[in-house]
């Protein structure tokens, strides 16, 4: 798959979060993908209308970035393109909440990527959570991701300590990453992004091309872990890691 995502580069257009815009756009390009950031309301059908899939994250939204989210959104619907919604602090305020159950409602929302707390806040669970964080409960997160993904019509990928993906009735779970990868910031806004460019390869079914896609960002974790023992330098040896894992696929390692 990261060979035929080299060759294909798919262009991924983010509506994204301010805080994250450059390292979403640089973890994209280290995987051989193309990167646009754009959010103007006048340009985002357009931008979208270029774009292979959609990538829409909350964490700083505005009523305009929203409501180019959904203009972006329609765009991608009739172009027939995945769209990926990354509910950032989904519980933290009722606007963030509606803001996401409009986004889910209005929109073909391809996969939904979340944490626990952002997930037991779309589904109504009890949960303790701070502002983006993913808090902690007692709920069964397998049970209530597939009640979303039914209620919703979507795929849902919930990410922690280890991974699961499911589309309701079929479920996947990932292990690996490291624990340094919650030390740095943006790190699940650029796995939304790069789930979104998994999702291009129609060869094969969404939930397989998710759970590889998350595979390799854990397998990507764990070994930058091993280089590098703090936040800052773990960052750039992440990217690191996801450059070389398509430089061994095209070299057929």
């Amino acid at each position: 798959m990261l060979r035929e995502l080299r060759a294909r580069k798919p262009l991924i257009h983010c509506i994204t979060n301010h805080v994250v815009s450059n390292f979403q756009a640089n973890g994209l390009l280290a995987l051989g993908v193309s990167p646009v950031m754009g959010d103007e309301q006048q340009e985002v059908a357009e931008l979208t209308g270029h774009a292979d899939a959609l990538s829409l994250n909350i964490g700083t939204i505005t009523e305009r970035s929203f409501e180019s989210m959904l203009i972006a959104g329609r765009a991608a619907m009739e172009k027939g393109i995945p769209i990926v919604l990354d509910p950032v602090g989904a519980g933290a305020t009722a606007y963030r909440l509606q803001a996401v159950k409009r986004l889910l409602t209005e929109l073909d929302i391809t996969l939904l990527r979340c944490n626990a707390g952002e997930l037991a806040a779309i589904a109504g669970e009890e949960w303790q959570a701070r502002g983006v964080d993913a808090g902690e409960g007692q709920g069964d997160l397998e049970a209530i991701a597939k009640q979303v993904a039914v209620e919703y019509q979507t795929i849902v990928a919930v990410t922690g300590t280890s991974d699961l993906v499911t589309d309701g009735e079929r479920t996947e779970h990932i292990t690996g990453g490291d624990p340094l990868m919650a030390s740095v910031t943006g790190m699940g806004c650029l796995l939304s992004a790069v789930l979104a460019a998994f999702l291009t390869d129609e060869e094969y079914a969404p939930i397989d091309a998710l759970a590889n896609g998350l595979q390799i960002y854990a397998n990507a974790g764990s070994h930058a872990s091993k280089i590098a023992l703090n936040p800052g330098t773990f960052q750039m040896a992440f990217l690191d890691e996801l450059s070389k894992r398509q430089e061994a696929a095209l070299n057929g390692r």
